[in-house]
């Protein structure tokens, strides 16, 4: 079985509920409607006034109001929606940069809080969790925020829990979006995965959202800050194919570490890298022809 996902990636300034939810409404409406459709970092969250008026502007439990409202459209329309992040404010009153993700039914399927806030100008709190999720079907996807593309440690370890395609939704105005162009790249070859990343438009941001393939190559781009949407094909089997015939067929960075080679220890984190435990997880929608020997066990 094909598994294909149209994937819409929308390039837009931050803007009000009632605006996205009529945008959305206009692109689901195309023939070529998108299965899974993503927005950029507090889309609807713009950053308004001091931290304190913006928070009481914005910041609310994931099942208030909004999260309500997102959930209905997501299911009035039928897909699989990444509404860019929220601001999350969580019963004990701190708030949170949170990507969030609603299914066809309109559930929330994923929640994955910011880890690398951009310090000192995001005051959010920090999450602690790495967050993947599986789409029926087609595969698994992981959740990553703007600056967290900075940190390897990041995709790294959502690619070990299986993701084969990873969202990196962002909201960048500053001339740092030129390195996050082959921070994403690197991250989708060392990682052999799909990497989607979505930022603003003007004047919200700087735009250049782009889709890499798991052999780094870009697959669509918008490279300038307009508004836009790119409409493109994520093939999941072509992660399982790279690691299985190696990318531009002579790397297979999973597969280095050999059992006979033993631990190695990694004094930065204070742990090691041992082969018995390197090897990524395997979705369960992989087909049998694509899996290697002796698949790690489900994470």
């Amino acid at each position: 079985m094909s598994r294909h996902l149209r994937i819409a990636l929308v390039q837009a300034a931050a803007e009000p509920f009632e605006r996205f939810a009529a945008g959305l409404r206009a692109r689901m409406a195309s023939p070529h409607a998108a299965q899974l459709v993503v927005y950029p970092e507090l889309h609807l969250c713009p950053i308004e006034g001091s931290v304190e008026e913006w928070y009481a502007a914005h910041a609310e439990p994931l099942d208030g109001p909004r999260g309500t409202a997102l959930g209905k459209l997501a299911r009035e329309l039928g897909i699989w929606l990444i509404p860019g992040t929220v601001l999350e404010r969580d019963r004990d009153g701190k708030v949170y940069n949170t990507a969030v993700v609603y299914d066809p039914d309109g559930e929330l399927a994923a929640a994955y809080r910011k880890i690398f806030t951009w310090r000192p100008y995001e005051p959010m709190c920090v999450g602690r969790e790495f967050v993947v999720f599986d789409l029926p079907g087609y595969g698994r996807v992981g959740l990553s925020i703007c600056y967290d593309a900075w940190f390897p440690e990041v995709t790294r370890h959502l690619a070990w829990l299986g993701a084969e395609l990873v969202v990196n939704v962002v909201q960048t105005a500053t001339a740092g979006r030129a390195q996050e162009r082959p921070l994403n790249q690197a991250n989708a070859i060392v990682n052999q995965i799909w990497v989607a990343t979505v930022n603003g438009a003007a004047p919200t941001a700087l735009g250049d959202t782009f889709l890499v393939d798991p052999e780094g190559h870009i697959q669509a781009e918008a490279p300038a800050a307009h508004e836009a949407t790119l409409v493109s094909i994520v093939d999941f089997d072509r992660v399982a194919a790279a690691r299985k015939y190696g990318t531009s067929g002579d790397s297979w960075p999973w597969a280095q570490p050999d059992p006979a080679d033993g631990p190695l220890d990694l004094p930065l984190y204070g742990g090691r890298l041992d082969p018995a435990t390197w090897r990524p997880a395997i979705s369960p929608e992989t087909p049998e022809n694509l899996r290697p020997q002796g698949d790690p066990a489900s994470r």
